[in-house]
């Protein structure tokens, strides 16, 4: 894949997703099935969600009476994933029925979720929302290119995925067998972590030089939006910071703002509540450790807990157990959150937190997080309040 992107000065090639290869080796398949095998390619082009083509050779396309198996290489790039060079595959058959369906399962190395609170239900193949919609869409239109009216049925299947998920967080998540088919653009970025820090080094530099000085950090878009349709402030100054809690503080402090909110889901802000300042999962994943020892701190029973896949799942199990308790756990974990960013930044700048879930909403807020947002949106907007 020729497609590059800048990071620390270096040029780095873009490589594909899991994803994007299973639709490629699906839409192969169905290519040599639907011609009845006049037409065998040997590149599959893709369009990726993220509006970047693709094009991917054909390791193999084998013919049988009944089906078509097409297999790609996986190319990550220039970025270190263990994933880099496995074989992504496809089957496609004739299946009897009603017309027009796309069927997806998920063969050999395609591991199979055994907890709720993933993407994909309980035994269900790992093949992520975004992965099925690009199989669909590459087939249906191989479909509809070739007049096909019935159903197709699409098995994917990565020969090393068993041997594969043993260096990712699968077998913990209760994904079975296999590694998961991901990707939400279709295209893997190489990553540097210190070109995330400088940017966002370069963003808070921006606020504070406009006359910001009180800021929300928050890992993702979502935390922006979720603040703004709960609160409705205007006004305030955001900045995204990813896993890179720590290192965000570190220059809030060194830029002198006088208070930082940070916004985020239970699930990665958690974390932060154990003193964890980078929540990327390859530093640790101890969500479920953390909610259980704040739950016993509390009276509670937190043997459950530790067999919830997500934060999600976790606070459904508290509703169901721990309802009288579930007001104070939230309480707890965001003073604890508070006490670790407080740490941080040696007390030279006030914090608040507030978390949130993806299901269940506002899950709460440190007590001086009202008053900041007042504070912090009539400065940005130049009127005078008395410190």
């Amino acid at each position: 894949m020729e497609s590059y992107v800048e990071r620390d000065h270096k040029r780095l090639r873009r490589g594909f997703t899991t994803g994007t290869c299973a639709a490629a080796a699906a839409c192969g398949a169905a290519q040599a099935l639907l011609s009845e095998g006049k037409e065998r390619p040997a590149e599959i082009r893709i369009l990726t969600p993220k509006k970047i083509e693709v094009r991917i050779p054909v390791e193999e396309l084998r013919l049988t009476q009944s089906s078509v198996f097409c297999s790609v290489k996986k190319d990550s790039g220039d970025d270190p994933d263990v994933t880099n060079g496995t074989l992504v595959c496809a089957t496609v058959k004739k299946e009897p029925g009603s017309a027009g369906k796309i069927l997806i399962d998920g063969g050999k190395g395609v591991g199979r979720v055994t907890k709720p609170g993933l993407a994909c239900k309980v035994g269900e193949a790992a093949i992520n929302p975004v992965p099925r919609k690009m199989i669909e869409n590459e087939v249906g239109r191989v479909m509809e290119r070739y007049g096909y009216g019935g159903s197709l049925k699409v098995i994917i299947s990565i020969p090393e995925g068993e041997r594969l998920a043993e260096k990712t967080f699968n077998p913990k998540l209760g994904i079975k067998g296999g590694i998961s088919v991901l990707g939400t653009s279709g295209i893997v970025e190489p990553m540097s972590e210190q070109a995330l820090i400088d940017t966002i080094k370069v963003e808070l530099r921006v606020a504070r030089a406009a006359g910001a000085e009180y800021l929300v950090l928050t890992p993702g878009n979502y935390g922006e939006r979720f603040l703004q349709e709960t609160k409705a402030i205007s006004g305030v100054t955001y900045v995204k910071c990813s896993n890179f809690i720590g290192d965000a503080l570190d220059y809030v402090k060194e830029l002198e703002f006088k208070g930082v909110l940070l916004v985020g889901h239970i699930g990665k802000l958690v974390k932060v509540a154990s003193g964890a300042m980078n929540t990327h999962s390859r530093y640790g994943d101890k969500r479920m450790e953390t909610l259980s020892a704040y739950l016993r701190q509390l009276g509670g029973d937190p043997e459950p807990l530790m067999d919830c896949v997500t934060t999600e799942d976790a606070i459904a199990v508290i509703r169901r157990r721990e309802p009288e308790l579930e007001e104070k756990l939230w309480a707890s974990v965001l003073k604890g959150i508070q006490i670790h960013m407080r740490q941080r930044v040696s007390g030279a700048v006030r914090t608040e937190a507030m978390i949130y879930s993806n299901e269940y909403g506002y899950l709460g807020e440190t007590p001086g997080t009202g008053d900041f947002l007042l504070r912090a949106g009539k400065k940005f907007e130049g009127a005078e309040i008395k410190e």
